[in-house]
């Protein structure tokens, strides 16, 4: 199993670093390691009806396979430096946006043509939250959905699968250094070479991502975790900005703390979905293009970062030990009444099935006072009646809030302007990078890879 390259992950990152990679190079060889599935037989078992929740699948369907964690979110691409991750910092402000719009190109051929483009250029929604203490971020959003995602997924696998060699349930368990390349052990025992390899783990693969730092003694410094809840409402109260902006990424500065509370994945009558990370649930949002599966609600995240020094350093296991005491509280997610959080009550099925907002995701009703931390629970709450003030109607007693959500960023690895490590041949992109947070950010660093790569052999 001797490759000229190999690519661990099959998430947007790998998917690209393959793409350009065998359209620069035709005649490389190339392995594709992925833990999940391939596409078309990646599925959650929850069905709303005969199971209601998580029942811990290995590997999780929604966070691995084909596509990566992003194959069934909401299929939305920003093209931008201001959020998504830290990629220009690395490759330069002007070549990161380039090869977003590169990326969004190559999604368009493969599937989303037709889909809306949307940005943030010459709103006045700009002013209106300015006049209110919030600050929206600059961006263009491209919106495939959830379903033109999954086309496009499909058709660029149904490009790559003759001219690459995927090999799905193969987890990568360990790294080696050789004298011309990398050694990868896979979970069954299986040796792949390479010349080169590019890791793309994807968030998921953030604590592997450490191991594989430490055997081969790569240097890493410490990353954020994200702590909030998923926001549920009726599509009404924020159709203004979903209508012009689709995405709106709105930070606010807490009075009470300085904390910064950002809004996160915005999705447009979409759906409330729970997502399993290393048998942890937590809660997310999934939206579509097509009007038949839309719902009457819109979701959002509201999160706080958090960031560690000495003595304690393990942001993600900080994050962890909050999402785990929600699972052992409501067997899962927890979805609480914002009346009833503001007055100290635990909301109760019946608080619930009262509300004028119908819940989507069918979760544990209970007290996010009792797992969310005090002051990230406080910035929530003022974020919450600060978008009030631009969207009447968000700090309604019966909007929802899911909780907990919380969004795991690798320890951020030694890169250089390439994303390789300080081994020549290894490299690093996507999330598991620590430097990106978003599906075009991943995907751009995927191209990057591949074009040095392909320059460097020819």
């Amino acid at each position: 199993m001797t490759y000229d390259v190999l690519i661990i992950g099959a998430g947007p990152g790998g998917i690209f670093s393959a793409y350009e990679l065998i359209k620069l190079c035709p005649d490389l060889k190339i392995a594709v390691l992925e833990t999940g599935n391939a596409l078309n037989k990646r599925k959650c078992p929850i069905d709303g009806k005969k199971i209601k929740s998580c029942i811990g699948c290995k590997p999780c369907s929604i966070m691995n396979g084909f596509g990566g964690a992003g194959a069934f979110s909401d299929g939305k691409y920003n093209i931008t430096n201001q959020f998504g991750g830290t990629l220009y910092e690395y490759i330069g402000k002007n070549e990161a946006l380039e090869l977003m719009h590169y990326v969004d190109k190559i999604n368009l051929d493969f599937g989303g043509e037709g889909t809306k483009l949307y940005s943030t250029a010459n709103t006045a929604i700009k002013k209106q939250c300015l006049q209110n203490g919030l600050h929206l971020l600059d961006a263009s959003v491209r919106h495939l959905g959830t379903d033109i995602n999954y086309v496009v997924l499909e058709n660029l696998f149904n490009h790559l699968k003759d001219k690459v060699e995927f090999y799905f349930n193969t987890s990568a368990v360990k790294v080696n250094k050789t004298d011309d390349g990398y050694e990868v052990i896979t979970e069954k025992g299986e040796r792949f070479t390479g010349q080169k390899c590019i890791i793309s783990g994807g968030r998921s693969g953030s604590k592997w991502m450490e191991t594989v730092c430490d055997d081969l003694n790569i240097p890493t410094k410490s990353n954020r975790v994200d702590i909030g809840v998923r926001v549920e409402l009726p599509a009404e109260v924020f159709s203004h900005l979903t209508d012009e902006l689709y995405e709106s990424k709105i930070v606010y500065r807490t009075e009470k703390y300085g904390d910064l509370v950002r809004t996160f994945c915005m999705n447009p009558k979409g759906s409330v979905v729970n997502e399993n990370t290393n048998g942890i649930v937590t809660v997310n949002g999934h939206s579509y293009e097509d009007p038949a599966k839309q719902t009457e609600n819109t979701n959002f995240a509201l999160l706080v970062a958090k960031h560690f020094s000495e003595p304690f350093k393990d942001s993600n296991g900080y994050g962890e030990s909050i999402a785990r005491l929600s699972n052992m509280l409501g067997g899962g997610v927890i979805v609480q009444r914002f009346g009833d959080l503001i007055t100290g009550h635990r909301s109760t099925p019946g608080r619930i099935k009262e509300s004028f907002t119908n819940a989507t995701l069918a979760a544990t009703p209970g007290d996010l006072s009792l797992v969310i931390p005090k002051r990230i629970l406080d910035g929530i709450i003022e974020m919450i009646y600060a978008l009030d003030k631009i969207a009447p109607g968000t700090a309604n007693d019966d909007t929802l809030l899911y909780g907990v959500e919380v969004k795991f960023y690798n320890m951020e690895v030694s890169l250089d302007e390439n994303l390789e490590t300080k081994h020549k041949g290894l490299f690093v992109i996507g999330d598991c990078s620590g430097i990106t947070h978003s599906l075009s950010h991943a995907s751009a660093s995927g191209v990057h890879v591949a074009r040095h790569i392909a320059q460097s052999l020819l």
